[in-house]
């Protein structure tokens, strides 16, 4: 049983980071980090065992590549960082924080950054 982070270097990345941390720490769990960007996560976590798990680099559907992870890793809760886009940056481009939030096996907690 883990918390699985979406890592990125965004302030909502790294909201979302916090909230993992404290959330793997408050249920003694593990906590796995997911980059969805490139970049190397240093998550600093004291008392918590962090590992990071790279998706494949030939999926073009970082989504469904992030979901798999969750679920080979027994997800207990899968921690995202959101923030507002309008409906049409929707339609257009997607969300990747919307199909994770839909398609979840394990609870997901979405984190915005703070103002």
């Amino acid at each position: 049983m883990t918390v699985v982070l979406a890592w990125t270097t965004t302030p909502e990345g790294r909201a979302a980071e916090e909230t993992a941390v404290a959330e793997a720490r408050r249920r003694s769990l593990d906590l796995v980090v997911v980059p969805m960007q490139e970049g190397t996560p240093q998550v600093a976590a004291d008392g918590v065992q962090v590992r990071v798990h790279e998706p494949d680099e030939r999926d073009r559907d970082l989504a469904g590549d992030f979901l798999d992870i969750a679920a080979e890793e027994d997800a207990t809760l899968i921690v995202i960082g959101v923030r507002h886009r309008s409906a049409i940056g929707k339609l257009i481009l997607g969300s990747t924080a919307q199909q994770v939030l839909l398609e979840a096996a394990a609870p997901v907690l979405a984190v915005k950054a703070a103002r």
